[in-house]
């Protein structure tokens, strides 16, 4: 019997999100729930598996790892893409390479938690008035009015972008390819990046991590935000001068910053960020909702059964 692996299965709840019927008797699972240490221990862990199902980018899949797992024949991610997957490695070796389907935009909501919580401290509250603390000690900021910047208007920006127009907040947007005519079509004002950075009452990121948006936020563009100034990612770390933030944020040469992606993640317990007050920190839930939960592991089902029956579907292709 063919043994699959289900990766980083935080919650173990992979079992309870889907039908794993239809491939019971051709396959044997195991769930593992806890993030690997090192690649060294996901090598070890993964020998003697035809079968991968990796959640996101929790496990990378590069070239040394694919080549050290000689029974791998069927790896999986969920989504429809995934940077740290080597798909051509993959491919050379002989490796099927499948994606999900996903459902909405998760993301979109926890940009507008860290935002509220930077504004109007609610879970601060909440444990506050949990512990039985004095009455109410915040002074909040209301969105209405503020200055959002947008750096990257794709599908995701734009969806932040709307719904940052319904809170009353003024939009303006920069990346490496917008237009002023592209921004207008979207029903926001175009910027130049002096001008966003310099700006902005918050700053959102929404750019896929490649080559060209390595380190895209750099120390001098930190150095430009107001004083008084949010900086949101939700999504990649290395998008962003990594020491260049942590300084602006030590220093408290910035107001804030939302981070719900890390680059080493899990975030390591010791890491400056957990200590700082003027950071709202989330475990990368940017994709972690039930409705994709949903979507996902029936998906993997589905993929595990087509690549057994000789059909596969799916297909990420190098």
């Amino acid at each position: 019997m063919m043994r699959a692996a289900i990766l980083d299965d935080y919650q173990n709840v992979a079992l309870g999100y889907a039908d794993w019927s239809p491939i019971a008797k051709d396959v044997e699972i195991k769930v593992f729930t806890k993030p690997f240490t090192s690649e060294a221990e996901a090598i070890q862990a993964l020998q003697g598996f035809a079968i991968v199902a990796g959640m996101r980018e929790r496990t990378p899949f590069p070239r040394r790892v694919i080549e050290a797992l000689p029974d791998l024949k069927l790896l999986i991610t969920t989504g429809a893409k995934n940077n740290s997957f080597d798909i051509k490695a993959a491919t050379e070796r002989g490796v099927t390479v499948c994606g999900t389907g996903s459902v909405g935009n998760p993301t979109t909501g926890i940009v507008f938690g860290l935002m509220l919580e930077l504004t109007r401290k609610i879970g601060f509250e909440n444990a506050r008035m949990k512990a039985g603390e004095p009455w109410q000690v915040t002074i909040g900021q209301d969105l209405e009015g503020m200055t959002l910047g947008v750096v990257g208007l794709g599908k995701l920006g734009q969806r932040v972008a709307a719904i940052a127009k319904a809170f009353g907040m003024k939009v303006i947007a920069w990346s490496q390819n917008l237009t002023e005519e592209k921004a207008k079509e979207a029903g926001v004002t175009y910027a130049t990046r002096e001008q966003l950075f310099s700006t902005a009452d918050f700053i959102t990121i929404h750019y896929q991590l490649g080559e060209r948006s390595r380190g895209l936020i750099t120390a001098e563009d930190i150095g430009r935000m107001k004083k008084s100034a949010y900086l949101i990612n939700t999504a990649r770390a290395p998008i962003v001068d990594q020491a260049a933030l942590l300084k602006a944020l030590q220093m408290k040469q910035i107001g804030g910053a939302g981070l719900d992606v890390f680059e080493t993640e899990p975030l390591p317990t010791d890491h400056p960020y957990r200590r700082l007050d003027n950071v709202v920190l989330t475990p990368h839930l940017g994709y972690v909702s039930e409705q994709n939960y949903r979507k996902y592991f029936p998906d993997i089902v589905e993929n595990i059964r087509a690549w057994l029956d000789g059909k596969p579907v799916r297909v990420i292709t190098p």
